[in-house]
């Protein structure tokens, strides 16, 4: 699908983004069955020249936050500090885009890494060695995303249910607060109470709820996007509620919610998936405002319903009514405010 770029000079830092090469994974699962594991399979190797093109396809991307999905991990670390390895080669990418040589873009400007908070107090170390890698780390994600039904996250996305409730984690947890680090949850519509609890818990914590709060459209939940629409509206109100929290727009492109249900890269035009997303983006801006809201394209894992350009055209289509500085505030401005990002172009 080929569009117009809508207001190609509006800039845009995209915070939410992977970097993997997913081909060890893939070895182990030559034949992915499940579906997000079947979708981003076609994308094994997003690196580099994978992100840049995508973000150099006609809109104004100024700069980007990586999100961690357990890629480039050493294990000649040891268990809990294998996660450095990530961290230290996307700060690779972010010097690389820094050098000058691909224009004044910073990819990677901030990078969001992951410690195992389960570890409790002894995962103030790992964090201390996060923080000591690269000023560009600003915080962790640490997944909680769980659903009784096996068909909706595939057997290597399940986290234990009621990850944000449990006593270890929040021993952990803490320690992000007292080291000035930001916290991604990630976690499904029928969780939403956890990350609710989880917020009112830790009141001076910053925490920002990726992807919409995951809405369901898949395995028991297909069909049911509808009827489950007023029950994640009040979550989302809800959780709003809570000064410390802010949102992620996006990740409605992928298999999760089934809108669209059919990938990767359905085909469909940004106004068809305007219509479809508009009552889900509209509640959150809504419920948070626009200076606790960031547009996220949530690459590749949404090239299953929208292509890099079609995506950012979407959320373009949903804020046409907006006045400059909340469009300001939403493509770029609440994004380099939570994350710490300073001095980029535009």
């Amino acid at each position: 699908m080929t569009e117009e770029i809508l207001e190609p000079e509006l800039p845009i830092i995209d915070p939410h983004h992977h970097l993997w090469d997913l081909r060890p994974m893939l070895s182990v699962f030559p034949e992915p069955h499940h579906h997000f594991i079947a979708s981003v399979s076609r994308t094994p190797y997003y690196t580099f020249n994978e992100l840049h093109a995508e973000t150099n396809s006609g809109h104004n991307v100024i700069g980007t936050v990586f999100m961690e999905c357990g890629a480039f991990y050493n294990g000649a670390y040891g268990n809990a500090l294998k996660v450095l390895g990530e961290v230290e080669y996307v700060n690779g990418v972010a010097a690389q885009s820094a050098s000058g040589l691909y224009g004044t873009q910073r990819l990677c400007a901030a990078i969001i890494g992951h410690a195992d908070l389960t570890l409790g107090d002894e995962a103030r170390p790992v964090l201390e060695k996060l923080m000591a890698a690269t000023p560009r780390f600003k915080g962790i994600r640490h997944a909680a995303a769980w659903d009784a039904d096996p068909d909706v996250l595939g057997p290597p996305f399940h986290h234990p249910a009621g990850l944000y409730r449990d006593a270890k984690f929040r021993e952990g947890f803490r320690h992000l607060g007292e080291l000035g680090l930001t916290f991604d949850a990630w976690l499904l519509e029928p969780q939403l109470d956890d990350v609710i609890d989880l917020a009112r818990a830790f009141p001076g914590q910053p925490i920002v709820l990726d992807h919409c709060g995951t809405p369901l459209g898949m395995g028991s939940y297909h069909g049911k996007l509808h009827e489950r629409f007023d029950i994640w509206r009040e979550k989302i109100r809800t959780l709003a509620q809570c000064p410390n929290v802010s949102i992620k727009l996006g990740g409605l492109a992928m298999s999760f919610p089934g809108m669209p249900d059919h990938g990767p890269e359905a085909g469909l035009g940004s106004e068809v998936l305007a219509a479809m997303w508009r009552p889900y983006i509209e509640t959150c801006i809504e419920a948070f405002g626009p200076e606790r809201a960031m547009f996220e394209s949530n690459y590749p894992v949404d090239k299953w319903g929208a292509s890099y350009p079609v995506l950012w055209n979407t959320f373009k289509r949903l804020t046409l009514g907006a006045s400059a500085d909340e469009k300001r505030a939403l493509y770029a401005g609440t994004a380099a405010r939570f994350y710490g990002i300073e001095g980029l172009p535009g």
